[in-house]
């Protein structure tokens, strides 16, 4: 194999490689060498068919393989052998006019290799880095009034001969259509609904307030254009409704029988796993907005050279959700007082832009610390994943048995937050006392449908 590079600018690279039609045909003859013992063709006893007739009748065929075979192992060589890594697999070009003669071996085999690089990156100074990280201090205020909440959500009920209003809870049946038919899920009976609640479909409870008991109701709906079934999202309903009770709600006690009816041994211990919840959900908030400034930082300080080629899949993922979401939405581009499609995509490409900066430099740190994924971390991922698909947990599995690129996407966010926290380490960090609304407060950039997930999480997988 012969190998010439014939440009080698910035992090692109393209290379001519030949494979001399001699060494082709070597290969072809221990592939049909090994056929022979395999084959079986009429008139001729098993291992004894003449190399020239298999030649006549698989020589095309076999020389296909054969090529294919060569293509993929000299593409790897001729990289590796250059001690250079691919961002992304290296583009194949194949003289098209002479395929012929290679398939027939009266030609060698030439071709290019076109590919990037992956760029060099110098990481130093971690430790002049700093960061705020905004924390909520709990108070014993804020954990009554969870606990004033909760009772108020479990509190009992009694029967009332009057007209429903706002805070009762009714006890109905009810059957829901669509253009006339029953739906899927649009149909039960002895459900509790509590008016002011928004357990329903918006506007349905509004047109229960003034119900009485033993009373027939039709109540006619839109589903949101966002509802999770797509069949009936921004449909209209018309539901037939019974009351059999309505139900006037008895003062709420913040008392042991609460706790009790709740799984728990007193109010004491609720008040402990209150703060023990809100404690987890301040402590989640408060890292990511600190993994967020972490990665303001990162992007800000370290700067290089980008194969465009990852950015371009980067942003191709990200547009393909900014027009999904704009369909759902039945928004379309360059409306008044919002962006043109140009300003959008403009947009979103400093996004996968800083996507794959964050993503490549990372894998570069976590690389160089030794940072690993252990087998029980994904395991654990997994099976987290398939907990969000109940009655196909099997299917699930299968499929991540089956996709090595679907474990990987796995592994990836794990590899990214270990190396958050490596970093965060390292940088310094100094907390900064906010309310709970500043700290919950999604960020302002977040992409279409991500409802407060970083925007710029990086592209990590497709490093590792």
């Amino acid at each position: 194999m012969n190998v010439t590079e014939t440009r080698a600018d910035g992090l692109q690279r393209e290379l001519k490689v030949t494979i001399p039609a001699a060494a082709l045909d070597e290969k072809l003859t221990a592939y049909l060498d090994d056929m022979r013992t395999k084959v079986r063709l009429k008139g001729f006893r098993p291992g004894k068919v003449p190399m020239a007739h298999l030649r006549k009748v698989y020589g095309k065929s076999a020389m296909a393989e054969v090529v294919n075979e060569v293509l993929t192992k000299s593409v790897t060589d001729a990289v590796e052998g250059r001690g250079e890594t691919p961002a992304m697999q290296p583009d194949i070009k194949l003289d098209e006019g002479s395929v012929g003669d290679v398939m027939e071996g009266k030609s060698d085999l030439s071709f290019d290799i076109t590919y990037e690089i992956l760029p060099p990156i110098e990481v130093s100074g971690l430790e002049a880095i700093t960061i705020e990280r905004p924390v909520v201090t709990i108070e014993d205020e804020a954990v009554e009034t969870e606990v004033t909440e909760i009772a108020k959500r479990n509190r009992d009920y009694e029967a009332v001969e009057r007209a429903a209003q706002d805070e009762d809870r009714l006890t109905i049946n009810f059957a829901g259509r669509v253009d006339g038919e029953l739906f899927e899920g649009g149909t039960a009976e002895d459900v509790a609904l509590v008016l002011g609640s928004g357990q329903f479909i918006p506007g349905f409870e509004d047109q229960m307030v003034g119900a009485s008991t033993g009373e027939d109701r039709t109540v006619t709906v839109t589903f949101p254009d966002d509802y999770p079934t797509e069949a009936l999202a921004g449909k209209e309903a018309v539901f037939d409704v019974s009351v059999k009770e309505v139900g006037a709600p008895k003062e709420s006690v913040i008392d042991d029988a609460l706790a009790e009816k709740l799984g728990l041994e007193s109010i004491d211990k609720l008040r402990e796993a209150i703060r023990t919840q809100m404690e987890q959900a301040y402590s989640s908030a408060s890292r990511q907005k600190a993994k967020r400034a972490l990665l303001d930082a990162l992007d800000e300080k370290f700067q290089f050279d980008l194969p465009q080629k990852l950015v371009e899949s980067e942003f191709e993922t990200i547009w393909r959700q900014v027009v999904a979401e704009m369909e759902r939405n039945e928004k379309e581009f360059a409306a008044e007082g919002e962006e043109s499609e140009a300003e959008m995509r403009a947009e979103y490409g400093r996004i996968a832009e800083r996507r794959v900066r964050l993503g490549l430099l990372l894998s570069d740190i976590g690389t160089n610390a030794k940072v690993e994924v252990t087998d029980e971390e994904v395991q654990r991922a997994l099976q987290e994943r398939i907990r969000q698909f109940p009655g196909q947990e099997r299917e699930v599995f299968e499929y991540y048995k089956n996709t090595p690129q679907a474990v990987a996407a796995l592994r990836a966010p794990i590899f990214e937050d270990k190396v958050v926290d490596y970093i965060l380490e390292l940088v310094t960090v100094t907390d900064k006392p906010v309310t709970k609304e500043e700290l919950l407060k999604p960020d302002d950039d977040d992409l279409p449908g991500e409802g407060g997930s970083d925007d710029d999480t990086p592209a990590t997988e497709a490093n590792q």
